[in-house]
């Protein structure tokens, strides 16, 4: 009889200890490496239990039916067209990784903080400098519209070092071309922002074109690029992403208000530099850089 009490006692405490902890239900859009990374980051710590619900394998379209119904504790929206769609969810405190410019998307909410993909402008150009000490003008073009307040505040970073920005407008892709050929002689670096309005397939091989034919290198954003023949990318680091949300994910989950924990960026980088690409537009890189990076060959 006592043994019977003892192991109902162990089953009871051991089910209130399940149902006590706390839980995350984290969405996404798609299945890719730096999403999977930044999960791993957040689990490394942030200890609770995490439902994914991955959109496009999903039985049920209803989102926010099926994250009301799990009652999690936080959520976690994982890109852009994640957030865009939990954003509606008020009752719930929500954690976003890897979005870029979530300022296009947040509009006051109160239940919302998160970890953007930007990395601080600033933090770009002095990593640019230690590589390019000699760099007197940097050139680049952009959407107002989509990475406007990027350029804002990569022109502050540039006047307070006295580098000359070369800031090209523009609304059709069409124009980049162009644009790109009034920096002949003029910008020692092209600068390529994360704009959809600048970036596409046409306007990238041209610019690629116009970098081995001038000898102006290119400043990415991503290590894809360098493989076309961009010389140098500043990443983002998916998993201490994942590792900043968790932070923020326990604070939440211990009781501090959601808008006390504050909105940030990356703090970790990736620098990668194509060797290839340096010698092809004869750019020595000290060793003491390339021990630091990662090299591309």
């Amino acid at each position: 009889m006592i043994k019977t009490i003892v192991i109902l006692l162990i089953f009871i405490c051991s089910y209130a200890l399940t149902e006590a902890r706390q839980q995350a239900v984290a969405v996404q859009y798609v299945r890719v490496a730096p999403y999977e990374e930044a999960l791993k980051g957040f689990e490394s710590v942030c200890d609770i239990d995490i439902k994914r619900i991955v959109a496009p394998e999903s039985e049920d379209s209803d989102i926010i039916g099926q994250i009301n119904r799990i009652r999690p504790n936080i959520i976690l929206a994982v890109g852009v067209e994640a957030l865009s769609r939990v954003k509606k969810i008020k009752n719930i405190p929500i954690v976003y990784l890897m979005v870029l410019n979530p300022q296009f998307i947040l509009g006051e909410e109160k239940n919302i903080t998160g970890v953007s993909l930007n990395i601080p402008q600033e933090k770009q150009l002095q990593t640019l400098l230690n590589i390019f000490p000699n760099t007197e003008a940097i050139g680049l073009v952009y959407n107002p519209d989509k990475t406007g307040c990027m350029v804002k505040r990569v022109r502050d970073a540039t006047q307070k070092v006295g580098i000359k920005l070369i800031a090209e407008q523009i609304h059709d892709s069409r124009d980049v071309p162009l644009l790109i050929e009034h920096m002949r002689n003029q910008a020692d670096i092209f600068w390529m922002l994360p704009d959809i309005t600048v970036i596409t397939p046409e306007t990238t091989e041209f610019l690629l074109l116009f970098s081995q034919e001038n000898k102006i290198p290119i400043l990415t954003f991503s290590e894809k690029y360098l493989e076309l023949g961009a010389l140098i990318s500043i990443g983002i680091d998916a998993f201490d992403i994942g590792k900043q949300a968790g932070e923020m994910a326990k604070e939440i989950l211990s009781g501090k208000c959601v808008d006390d924990v504050r909105q940030v960026d990356a703090r970790n980088t990736i620098i990668s530099i194509n060797l290839r690409i340096a010698k092809k537009l004869k750019i020595h890189i000290n060793e003491n850089i390339i021990k630091k990076v990662r090299v591309v060959h």
